[in-house]
């Protein structure tokens, strides 16, 4: 999140967990972050080891921060990644589900 986004956050927010589509099997840095409120932080499910900084598949992996301006670029930035969707969604909807059984 930049400077200015966290300046208009609400100061009682809790910080919220980061994570990385590589952590999730998509070969990219975009940090995500997650305001969890009664669920778990979200575990890494697949992930990948890090390209050499600097390297030609590292700056593939900046994509997202290296993209040109463009009528497209927020809502390519904006995307979510499956890896990490599918992640949420088993592990939040397996926890929700042991909750309510108890």
């Amino acid at each position: 999140m930049n400077d200015l986004a966290r300046d208009r956050m609400p100061i009682d927010l809790p910080k919220p967990q980061m994570v990385q589509p590589f952590w999730f099997g998509h070969p990219e840095y975009k940090a995500t972050g997650w305001y969890l409120r009664g669920l778990p932080k979200l575990s890494a499910t697949d992930i990948l080891p890090e390209p050499e900084r600097g390297s030609g598949e590292w700056k593939r992996w900046n994509r997202v921060h290296r993209m040109p301006p463009g009528p497209e670029r927020a809502r390519l930035r904006s995307r979510s990644f499956p890896g990490m969707m599918q992640a949420a969604a088993v592990q939040w909807t397996g926890y929700a589900l042991r909750k309510a059984a108890a």
